[in-house]
């Protein structure tokens, strides 16, 4: 069987496995030599890249375009990328709102709100000259074997690679994670996504709005017209709609027609009627975490560490974090000429990601239970607590830094 050794291998060449390669690509060893880096990816990537980067729209906080533009992605994504300067929170019913807007907060955006496949062509694109990488698509990784000098990877290609350090991208089913036993903790929320770009009668001046309904939470997100020159006055809107399994299949199967006003029903008059209705697609709301973030001569990163609700759009942005403090040691390890995969680094990256994931998780947590709950003491605790935090700057301030990822 043909045998090749990398430094780094990436299970993976989604969001994460393309961003983890291209912060660590730029690289040398002490000789001057760049790493060497491997990318394994189930589907032909390189030819079609809709496989693996599908419709859905993520919500990029400050602190991941900031990351982005470090590593030359957000050159070409920018203008594709539509601004988050003020959120809306409310609840549906009562009198509890929130207002939080970007100036006050000395920034010029709150985050960004852009197609997942747009970022998956701004970092192919920045991907494209990097020789240190080679691609291994369509293959799948078969077998894994831990020695302690290397990790041996096994295609079904027949090929094997051999390397330093393994870095599970590969999501939240992680082939990687399984292989090693890594056990998971899991939360079925009883709730699905529903997810389709809309048009709607009043241009979103850059709001993004989180309504708070019986059934969940709606999330309405700006985004740009298809060409330029619409920033702020588009019409086009990202919706996610929290629903209860059964309410998401039948809201999925409406006509068009009727699903407008089923969602005019629910979010309420804030951009008048709605004009239009793209494809549907439904998901289920699972909270996945790995129990152990390490293991010998690999970590988890991204959608394979932890999988969490979309409620306040964290989950790709926590996967960004990992990706950063990752490269970080990575880096680290190659100045002081130390193994790449060396237990107290991996440790390290374990123990520091571990309270950002706690806080995170146990954020998007908590406002699942609290507004997904119709007890009267519980309506009446979460709009009191809107109320504080519009007009408490200390908390409203923390908040602000957690999203926008500091």
């Amino acid at each position: 069987m043909e045998q090749s050794s990398f430094d780094v291998v990436i299970a993976g060449g989604g969001l994460s496995g393309c961003l983890m390669a291209l912060s660590i690509a730029d690289l040398s060893h002490q000789d001057g030599t760049p790493i060497s880096i491997a990318i394994i990816e189930a589907n032909p990537i390189l030819q079609d890249a809709s496989k693996t980067f599908d419709d859905r729209v993520l919500a990029l906080s400050h602190g991941t375009a900031a990351y982005l533009e470090q590593v030359s992605a957000w050159q070409t994504l920018k203008d594709d990328a539509e601004a988050i300067k003020s959120i809306h929170i409310s609840d549906r019913g009562h009198y509890g709102k929130a207002r939080i807007d970007a100036e006050k907060h000395n920034v010029s955006a709150l985050g960004y709100v852009v197609e997942m496949a747009l970022i998956g062509k701004s970092l192919l694109k920045a991907l494209k000259d990097k020789t240190n990488i080679t691609w291994f698509a369509p293959n799948t990784i078969a077998e894994i074997h831990w020695h302690q000098s290397l990790v041996e990877i096994s295609l079904d290609s027949g090929k094997i690679l051999n390397s330093q350090l393994l870095l599970a991208c590969d999501g939240g089913m992680s082939v990687c994670r399984q292989k090693a036993n890594i056990e998971i903790d899991k939360r079925d929320y009883q709730q699905s996504a529903l997810i389709a770009n809309v048009s709607m009668k009043l241009p979103h001046q850059n709001i993004a709005y989180e309504r708070f309904t019986e059934t969940g939470p709606i999330a309405m997100l700006p985004l740009s017209e298809m060409s330029t020159g619409h920033k702020g006055n588009s019409h086009r809107c990202s919706l996610v709609w929290t629903l209860t399994p059964e309410l998401a299949a039948a809201a999925k199967s409406l006509d068009d027609q009727a699903f407008k006003l089923a969602l005019e029903d629910a979010f309420g008059s804030w951009l008048g009627e709605v004009e239009q209705v793209g494809k549907r697609d439904v998901y289920p709301l699972v909270l996945v975490k790995a129990q152990e973030q390490v293991f010998h001569r690999m970590a988890l990163i991204g959608n394979a560490s932890h999988t969490i609700h979309p409620i306040a759009g964290q989950g790709f942005n926590l996967g960004v974090r990992d990706v950063a403090f990752m490269s970080e040691q990575i880096s680290l390890a190659i100045k002081n000429n130390t193994d790449l995969g060396d237990f107290a680094m991996l440790n390290q990256y374990a123990q520091q990601r571990q309270k950002d994931h706690k806080q995170v998780i146990s954020l998007t947590d908590s406002l699942v239970t609290l507004f997904s709950n119709e007890l009267p003491p519980l309506i009446a605790g979460r709009n009191i607590g809107l109320k504080v935090l519009n007009y408490v700057p200390a908390l409203k301030n923390a908040l602000v830094n957690k999203t926008m990822g500091y």
